[in-house]
């Protein structure tokens, strides 16, 4: 993924990519990724439980199971061979540190579903905003945090 990223950069700039930065770039574009299942597992939760439970109910559900199911594939794909300790601890230090990216990733959906009716018809349209809005406060504490 190094490669590409470097390949993609003008040649100008080529040079100046430092090691570290090129590393960092690949584990966001892997992070990014990630999310995009995450989207995809907190959407289809979303629109399954929200005639049971509600918006904001199935909002909370899809946050978790997308959490987790990122976490996971964060572990084995972005940071691989980084973090240490039990799965378990791992995942409660996980969804622990992204509380702040939570707030800004739920506080966004619920601000749009309560306010624009075609988010409450479409919940599609908050999950995504919200997502956009923890992202890279979810990748720093995730790499910084979580899997250091």
């Amino acid at each position: 993924m190094q490669t590409i990223l470097l390949r993609l950069l003008p040649r100008a700039l080529r040079s100046s990519v430092t090691p570290v930065r090129l590393t960092t770039a690949a584990q966001f574009c892997r992070f990014g990724a990630v999310g995009a299942t995450g989207f995809v597992v907190d959407t289809a939760t979303v629109y399954g439980l929200r005639s049971a439970i509600g918006l904001y109910g199935a909002g909370i559900a899809g946050y978790v199971t997308a959490a987790t199911s990122n976490w996971a594939l964060n572990r084995i794909w972005t940071f691989r061979g980084r973090g240490s300790g039990p799965a378990h601890r791992q995942w409660a230090l996980f969804m622990l540190a992204n509380l702040g990216g939570f707030v800004l990733n739920r506080g966004t959906y619920a601000i749009l579903v309560t306010f624009l009716p075609i988010a409450a018809r479409q919940p599609v349209i908050a999950i995504f905003a919200g997502m956009i809005a923890g992202l890279f406060l979810n990748f720093t504490l995730s790499r910084k945090v979580v899997f250091r």
